[in-house]
């Protein structure tokens, strides 16, 4: 079996790695198998000394810390599954570190934005009806991209009012707001049954060809509306979720809730939104307080 597949079949069975980091660590190691290729070495070969020289490599290329930091973060976790067949005594990417990387905070819309952009969408034809519905399922779950175009019409359940989210690890449970229910309901018994092309087609959201929804397709929608709404703000899908989370947190959710929902592994993952919050405070209090 090739080294690739073999690594892909690592992170996917042994450990659980979600579809974007199984991508983005193939890339960022056939990058660096190319690298190596052009130096005459091999992984096995590859010593600490010519893991720091490929980390250089990259800053020369332009790429930012955070790219290259990623990058690393890929080559550790290979040599990681190189130890564990064998096929290397030692970690050549361990205990290397740049220089941290200030984390920015999300950008996220105020909730009179959301409302604009949520209402771009024209229900009374087939594309706004099944676009609305998008739209209020995202900003109502905070789910990823990722996850709302692989969703099946068997994750939803609106006479309850809540959506099954289908994860690496494990399903999460995640409560829909009534606006998201009608527009939901209103999509799948007015237009999808007209949209798809087979009627044992189980996605959920589907183009106008009648098969599954794309990553792309959805940027695209995203972008669209924004344009429509005049909003100023880069919004990408993970914008509303961003949105979502901190909208959440100024209304009095608590983290460990809004960790289950966005399906965090780590709960320091879902603190950044704190921060969102108590800069959007301190912005607030510059901007009102008279003695400032």
């Amino acid at each position: 079996m090739d080294l690739m597949l073999e690594y892909r079949a690592f992170l996917s069975g042994e450990k659980h790695s979600s579809d974007n980091t199984v991508s983005s660590y193939l890339r960022d190691l056939r990058q660096y198998l190319r690298w190596l290729e052009s130096e005459e070495l091999t992984p096995e070969k590859a010593a600490q000394a010519d893991v720091e020289r490929y980390t250089r490599y990259l800053l020369s290329l332009g790429k930012s810390v955070a790219t290259a930091t990623r990058a690393l973060a890929a080559l550790k976790s290979f040599y990681t599954y190189l130890m564990s067949v064998g096929a290397v005594s030692r970690n050549p990417a361990r205990g290397l570190a740049l220089e941290k990387v200030e984390r920015k905070l999300p950008q996220i819309l105020t909730s009179k934005e959301v409302e604009l952009f949520l209402e771009q969408p024209d229900a009374r034809d087939a594309k706004g009806c099944r676009d609305k519905a998008m739209l209020e399922l995202l900003y109502a779950t905070g789910i990823r991209v990722s996850e709302l175009i692989g969703l099946d019409v068997e994750h939803l359940n609106l006479s309850a009012g809540f959506l099954r989210c289908p994860g690496a690890k494990k399903e999460r449970i995640i409560p829909l707001y009534p606006t998201a229910v009608r527009a939901l309901d209103d999509y799948l018994r007015h237009v999808r049954p007209q949209m798809i092309e087979q009627p044992e087609e189980p996605s959920l959201f589907v183009n106008m060809n009648g098969s599954r929804m794309s990553r792309q397709g959805f940027w695209k929608i995203i972008k669209h509306y924004q344009e429509l709404a005049g909003i100023q703000k880069d919004i990408t899908p993970h914008t509303l979720r961003h949105s979502f989370a901190a909208h959440l947190l100024e209304n009095g959710a608590d983290l460990h809730s809004i960790q289950e929902m966005l399906g965090h592994a780590d709960i320091s993952s879902t603190q950044v939104y704190t921060q969102v919050v108590n800069q959007k405070l301190k912005d607030v209090y510059n901007k009102a307080h008279p003695r400032t």
